[in-house]
């Protein structure tokens, strides 16, 4: 199932973040001018998305959402055209059990053929941060279903926390994917992680974000804003994190939004209300400068339904 994202509240050259009402974080974002692009190719820099959904009838699996446009060849091409390297295939619980195996097996031999590299399961779900054996017994029945290049976290748990959780929120987040990992052998684990993390000091050292890449193999850094320059772009708000992955030698990408304002948290969090043309230009920006850092993988959209519905208009 899809899990409802973090949403940020920008205010000049300080970002006040509200999480669930409980947690307000204030952190001053490095200076956009320590990362001036300074080159831009005519490619485009999207290099992967999240797909939340499937095209299972609902009236023989309850888990199906019945979407066209997640059938394999559907996908396939979509990621032909877009030259795509990277897709994150939302997956259920109990994926090898019923229909789904069968489509995830499909579309992932369909998406390697279309280019895509990496075909990762990506799931999620708040309660896994307490309970890291569901997050294993969720990977051991994705891998079962199909073979995944890779596991893909989209996990939660500081939505309508105190700041004070967010070191033993990290400290679950860390038990999870080492959960996974040990049953998931050569696969390997990444996670959805948001930039502001990079702003929070662990009591163990470093920041929150540092505790966390020993227990990843890749991460997504979710940057959800609309612009990438200035003291609330994408750029000065996702530099600290991207900097520090790569320094650990964990690849990373930086994760952008194209749902609604309404879904987003507003019209600075999204290009939902915007253009394709502005996300693919914005997004460039961000791969003249990040490109620079070893282990840059490019820019994941968030996601399928909703950057299709974007460049239809």
């Amino acid at each position: 199932m899809r899990i409802e994202r973090l949403r940020s509240s920008l205010l000049g050259g300080a970002v006040a973040l509200a999480l669930g009402g409980s947690l307000i974080m204030t952190a001053t974002p490095a200076a956009a001018a320590d990362l001036a692009p300074k080159t831009t190719t005519s490619s485009s820099a999207i290099t992967g998305m999240w797909a939340w959904g499937n095209p299972i009838d609902p009236a023989v699996d309850a888990r199906g959402e019945g979407d066209p446009e997640f059938a394999p060849k559907a996908l396939a091409a979509f990621a032909s055209a877009h030259k795509l390297k990277t897709v994150y295939l939302s997956v259920p619980w109990a994926a090898d059990e019923g229909p789904f195996s069968s489509w995830l097996k499909a579309a992932i031999t369909a998406l390697h053929k279309a280019g895509v590299k990496t075909v990762a399961a990506l799931g999620g779900d708040p309660a896994w941060a307490d309970q890291p054996d569901l997050a294993a017994t969720w990977t051991r029945s994705a891998l079962a279903a199909a073979p995944f290049d890779a596991i893909q976290f989209d996990v939660e748990p500081w939505v309508g926390a105190e700041e004070s959780e967010l070191p033993g929120i990290a400290d679950k987040l860390g038990a999870l994917y080492d959960a996974a990992t040990a049953v998931a052998g050569p696969v390997p684990v990444g996670a959805d992680l948001p930039w502001w993390l990079a702003a929070k000091q662990s009591p163990a050292g470093g920041t929150l974000f540092d505790a966390l890449l020993p227990h990843l193999d890749s991460v997504a850094i979710v940057a959800f804003v609309d612009h990438a320059r200035g003291d609330d772009g994408i750029l000065a708000l996702a530099g600290p994190a991207a900097r520090a992955a790569s320094a650990a030698a964990v690849p990373f990408s930086v994760g952008v939004e194209t749902d609604t304002p309404e879904v987003a948290g507003g019209p600075s969090a999204t290009f939902g209300d915007d253009s394709a043309s502005l996300l693919e230009s914005e997004t460039a920006i961000v791969r003249s400068t990040f490109s620079k850092l070893p282990g840059y993988g490019g820019v994941t959209v968030e996601h399928l339904l909703s950057w299709q519905k974007l460049i239809a208009q």
